[in-house]
């Protein structure tokens, strides 16, 4: 198995190299002669169409041809290739394969990633940081981290989200991602370590990504993470895209800003700046002074369905709503379905929202962690709504994350961490619940009935 892995891996990356090195050079007529090629070749028809639908978008959409212009074009050769090695050949050609097998062998699910943090150290002290509640700060050891990614691959794991805390901020970042080279590492940052050092190291790595937190234009982002922050970070990007890094953002979305950093205006900023792909995180009330009126209101998240999805398909910007994106995951993705969390006191939570634990990975291996009953009580109610508009266990289905911590013994990861399904908050995020229900349950069915319509 380790010399087919390394075959596959030898081959698939002499081969992507020379297909990158084709692509670039002319990509508006090699990328369809390589589509139509791979077509004919192909074998399974599932993937038949794969590359059928990537083909017509490619030949019929203007924004998918600019997008993948801007990923062939903008980013140093070095980090496209070191990325789509480690995404591609590793996590999918190796990893998948791995995964499978060892799911049947162990009889237990592995998730596609896992959400790291390896420091609470963190330079800012922003509101709502669900990392802001904890009084203790603690940091993963190099030995630890080491152990954990090197179980993870042998389990067919070999991509990796880091949060924190703030994880350049941890001391052995750059020598664990050198050490684990063949892994790709994406990092919620604050953006604010990054200087030109530290822009150079990245690239001379190529197995890293940040993706900086922005609240929106300068005087939301300075409200919410501090004076002259935003101006931090402009120069941050700058720094990243001059060097032809592979980056993003990350925006948490609130009842104030969701207009502002889904406006014409700010996507374009943020593609001006080099941003490839962006992810949003509806407020969530946990944390640092968690403040239930900056939760999105019904007609709010609907806007942001469309808006979305109209964002997608007019800009060279792969942007993610971990929330409306339910039915492209099928509902929700953590509990070790597609990821879990790692605190940076080794305690295992099913979400970096849901701050509940069982296990430590101190004391467990990684294996024994995905047995938790945490996870399993999680994994046996998923997805949680038929409605995968609805498909959190806080926010959308409020009784599930109560039913689960208390069926598993689950304890509070800090102290007041169970506030979020104490009596007085479980009867208010279930009357906000209902009133999304009422708002969304018509969409999701125009959706299905679509949807059936073109199959």
């Amino acid at each position: 198995m380790v010399n087919l892995n390394f075959a596959k891996k030898y081959v698939g990356e002499k081969i992507l190299q020379e297909t990158l090195n084709y692509l670039v050079k002319n990509p508006e007529q090699n990328i369809p002669k390589l589509a139509a090629l791979l077509k004919k070749i192909a074998v399974n028809k599932n993937h038949k169409k794969i590359i059928e639908a990537i083909l017509q978008s490619y030949n019929q959409n203007l924004n998918t041809r600019k997008y993948i212009n801007r990923v062939l074009t903008e980013i140093n050769p070095y980090v496209r290739q070191k990325m789509v090695t480690n995404f591609v050949i590793n996590n999918w050609l190796i990893g998948v394969p791995q995964k499978k097998k060892k799911i049947e062998e162990l009889g237990v699910n592995i998730p596609f990633t896992i959400l790291i943090d390896p420091t609470s150290a963190c330079n800012l002290r922003c509101e709502g940081c669900w990392a802001g509640a904890q009084m203790k700060h603690d940091t993963l050891s190099y030995e630890l981290l080491d152990r954990i990614l090197t179980e993870a691959k042998e389990l067919g794991i070999y991509w990796i989200v880091m949060s924190g805390g703030e994880p350049f901020a941890y001391p052995h970042l750059f020598e664990i991602a050198e050490k684990h080279n063949d892994m790709a590492f994406m990092l919620y940052t604050n953006g604010t370590f990054i200087n030109n050092e530290v822009a150079g190291k990245i690239v001379e790595l190529g197995n890293i990504t940040p993706a900086i937190s922005l609240e929106g234009w300068k005087e939301q982002t300075d409200a919410r993470r501090g004076e002259s922050v935003f101006d931090k970070i402009v120069s941050a990007m700058d720094r990243l895209h001059s060097r032809g890094v592979l980056f993003g953002v990350s925006l948490t979305i609130t009842r104030e800003n969701y207009k502002e950093v889904t406006s014409d205006n700010f996507i374009e900023f943020l593609i001006n700046k080099g941003a490839i792909y962006g992810w949003s995180f509806h407020y969530i009330p946990i944390g640092r002074n968690p403040n239930t009126d900056l939760m999105l209101k019904p007609d709010q998240r609907a806007y942001l369905i469309e808006r979305v999805n109209h964002l997608r398909t007019h800009n060279p910007l792969m942007l993610m709503d971990f929330w409306n994106d339910g039915e492209y995951t099928q509902g929700c993705i953590a509990g070790g379905r597609s990821y879990f969390h790692i605190t940076p006191s080794g305690k295992v939570t099913p979400c970096a929202f849901a701050q509940f634990t069982c296990d430590n990975i101190k004391e467990k291996s990684l294996l024994d962690v995905l047995k938790s009953p945490l996870f399993t009580a999680y994994q046996k109610r998923q997805p949680f709504c038929e409605n995968h508009l609805r498909p959190c266990p806080i926010i959308d289905n409020p009784d599930a994350l109560k039913e689960i911590v208390e069926e598993s013994g689950a304890h509070p990861l800090y102290p007041g961490a169970d506030a979020i399904i104490s009596e007085d908050t479980n009867v208010f995020l279930n009357k906000k619940a209902a009133q999304w229900a009422k708002v969304s349950d018509p969409i999701w069915d125009k959706k299905v009935k679509k949807s059936e319509a073109i199959k």
